[in-house]
């Protein structure tokens, strides 16, 4: 007997008429579409999402450790990094780092002041002074786009200050413009320490403000505040080491600039003045050309061209009689930038120094008055002249006009130049006593040449040591 089907009714059921068709016509749309997808895939018309862009995104914090790591080892700035053309620049030093890092984040406002910090610092290894001028000015307007996007924080207004102290004492800037400089310096340090009494940089670059302005107490006494609250930074060891350097306490100026280099041992300024107080304060020459030796060495080894410690190891031969070692010294500086006044002044000082009068006065013309390329024997390119300032009048004018009236002779007069060189240092300096008694002996050459006297006179040399006075920051 037959069973009923009892329970679920089947799920199969007889199609409908056309249900096929659509199927077909579904599943060859997709094949086609897969087959488009490969060949356009093979062509390079479309790119695997997973694939790496051609010009990969970098977060801004990347550039800022690169940025960190550059300081550290020394590149501050490298001259041969040029834009190679349209598309992304090179990365080569500290400085672009931190540019690229604004570029991904322009409104970060510790990168800016970071930034400014370091072109600050990379101004003191520049080859001249035009060139360490616009560094300046660049600190400067980063350190106020830092301001302008954060106005309390403590760090960013010292770093401006910071930046502020050095601009002034940049030796292109004019006096008046030197004391305003320093009086915004002073007030964004004020700002700095009373947001936050206790950052070490605020302290830091307060007392450099305060020992600037020789108020020597309250500089020293911030100063040791500094490196007592963080001992870890090179830039509290560095002002440290320049408060006692102002004071005269060689010795202890030497350890705090030791351990900035310590830290930071590629900051080859700062072994230029470890030189300096060995010459200057601890008189030893041998350990000053020492460390005047390590900073040309390390200057080779990053690419900076700065002739700066060239200079210092001439002059350091130079004050030990040793004219010929100075010489050469002298002319390796002048290799690296043959178009700096400053260069050539100092050249002019060397060959003083030896007694060479004659060969030193075009040096100390070019320096002064500026040269063409005829007239640049050594250098053989147009040099301008440098502005008299209170940085180079000591060791610039003074030498010259004094160089000038020196040399003059009935048949060979150079007193018309040099009382015009000299009225200058008088009617900008009138106040200073010891510029004036140098001023009047050297007219005093020129009044007895013009009465018939023609006996040699002696002249007045201007202490080397001036050269790098004490209240240049930088």
């Amino acid at each position: 007997m037959d069973r009923e089907l009892v329970g679920k009714r089947p799920s199969f059921r007889p199609g409908r008429p056309g249900s096929n068709f659509f199927r077909v016509t579904l599943w060859l749309a997709l094949i086609l579409g897969f087959v488009w997808l490969i060949l356009s895939y093979q062509r390079g018309q479309i790119i695997s999402p997973l694939a790496p862009t051609s010009t990969p995104t970098r977060m801004a914090a990347s550039y800022f450790l690169e940025a960190q790591a550059y300081f550290a080892a020394g590149k501050l700035d490298d001259p041969s990094n040029a834009t190679p053309g349209p598309g992304v620049p090179r990365i080569n030093d500290a400085i672009e780092a931190y540019k690229a890092a604004l570029e991904t984040d322009p409104n970060n406002a510790q990168a800016w002041a970071e930034l400014a910090r370091i072109q600050a610092y990379s101004s003191s290894m520049l080859r001249n002074d035009t060139d360490k001028l616009n560094r300046l000015a660049e600190a400067k307007a980063s350190a106020d786009k830092a301001i302008a996007l954060d106005t309390e924080d403590s760090t960013i207004r010292a770093i401006r200050a910071f930046v502020l102290d050095w601009y002034a004492f940049a030796s292109l800037v004019q006096v008046e413009q030197q004391q305003e400089l320093l009086i915004e310096a002073e007030r964004e340090a004020s700002r700095a320490f009373q947001l936050d009494p206790e950052n070490a940089l605020a302290l830091a670059y307060y007392a450099e403000i305060l020992a600037d302005q020789q108020k020597w107490t309250q500089a020293e006494k911030y100063a040791a505040q500094a490196v007592a609250k963080d001992s870890s930074l090179m830039d509290t060891h560095r002002v440290y080491g320049y408060v006692l350097e102002t004071l005269g306490k060689y010795n202890s100026a030497i350890q705090q600039y030791q351990e900035a280099v310590r830290i930071n041992p590629n900051m080859t300024f700062i072994y230029v003045r470890i030189g300096q107080n060995f010459r200057e304060g601890i008189r030893n020459p041998d350990r000053a050309l020492d460390y005047f030796d390590r900073a040309a060495k390390i200057n080779e080894q990053i690419g900076v061209q700065n002739p700066l410690p060239y200079i210092e190891i001439a002059r350091t031969y130079t004050q030990i009689g040793q004219f010929f070692a100075a010489s050469i010294n002298a002319e390796k500086a002048l290799k690296l930038d043959p178009t700096s006044a400053q260069t050539y002044g100092q050249l002019g000082i060397i060959f003083r120094r030896a007694r060479n009068y004659e060969g030193a006065m075009p040096l100390l013309k070019c320096a002064v008055r500026g040269c063409t390329a005829e007239e640049n024997e050594m250098g053989q390119t147009v040099v301008q002249g440098l502005p008299l300032t209170n940085i180079s009048v000591a060791y610039y004018y003074v030498e010259y006009g004094t160089n000038l009236a020196f040399l003059s002779r009935p048949n060979e007069n150079y007193c018309a130049e040099a009382i015009s060189v000299l009225e200058e240092v008088r009617l900008t300096f009138a106040d200073d006593p010891t510029l004036m008694s140098i001023v009047e002996d050297s007219e005093g050459i020129c009044r007895r040449l013009e009465g018939g006297q023609v006996a040699v006179p002696t002249i007045t040399l201007i202490p080397i040591t001036t050269a790098t006075p004490a209240t240049a920051t930088p």
